[in-house]
């Protein structure tokens, strides 16, 4: 046998440490730089923003309802939405500076309804205790109806609130609820964001409006709800012009 030279073990030791080193931290770099933030996804974040924005409409509008969740402001006014859609119908909670109320559409029949504190705050005392608890069929030449039912119209709802504005960027990554999310904007954000849901069906997830007009979120997209027309004896005839307020 042999013996190695004690000083020879010495040099090659190290060095042979080092090099295995090496070798593992540039296979790590390489790792690392392969890393696809879209693996496992959708395949949506690699896709153009327009392109993008353009995928999630056309999910939304092919999605048999959707919950929308958060605030609109329109002509002035904050209205605080938690509303079910569905081409059939729609179901839901609408908060304004009169109080909260519900809106329940079955096809073209829309009906309200609201406790008495709403209808005093809405200026009709007289009618309150009557009006009180109970679904109003709200008239399709009410001027009431035109305001309402547009909360509750899945596709005019969506067709008008998808929509940023500017030049659109999709750059960033984030999550909605668990979910990965890639972030289209308009205008660096001043036109609106737009969350899309980087993982099964494009769906929009989450919107922020231009100019401050509110901050929705969507979910539940395709799952079934019941709508159907009150009990009659939920049900009563206002007789006459919702109020304005």
């Amino acid at each position: 046998m042999t013996a190695i030279p004690h000083g020879r073990t010495g040099r090659t030791g190290p060095v042979a440490a080092t090099c295995v080193l090496a070798v593992a931290g540039a296979v790590l770099l390489a790792g690392c730089g392969g890393d696809d933030p879209d693996a496992g996804t959708n395949g949506v974040g690699k896709l153009p923003p327009a392109k993008i924005q353009a995928k999630t409409r056309a999910a939304a509008d092919a999605a048999s309802a959707v919950r929308l969740s958060g605030t609109v402001v329109t002509s002035g006014l904050t209205y605080t939405l938690d509303m079910r859609l569905k081409a059939g119908g729609s179901t839901g909670s609408v908060t304004s500076k009169a109080g909260t109320f519900r809106l329940l559409r079955v096809g073209s029949e829309l009906y309200l309804k609201a406790d008495a504190d709403f209808w005093h705050h809405s200026g009709d005392t007289s009618a309150a205790g009557k009006l009180d608890g109970k679904y109003v069929k709200v008239p399709q030449g009410d001027p009431a109806y035109k305001k309402f039912s547009g909360f509750t119209d899945k596709s005019l709802l969506l067709n008008g609130l998808l929509t940023l504005h500017g030049k659109l960027a999709a750059d960033s990554r984030h999550e909605q609820s668990g979910t990965r999310t890639i972030r289209v904007t308009g205008d660096n954000g001043s036109g609106g964001t737009l969350d899309v849901s980087l993982e099964g069906t494009p769906y929009p997830l989450r919107l922020v409006r231009a100019g401050s007009a509110g901050t929705l979120t969507f979910s539940d997209w395709g799952k079934d709800f019941p709508a159907a027309e009150p009990a009659k004896a939920d049900t009563v005839d206002y007789g006459r012009q919702l109020p304005s307020s």
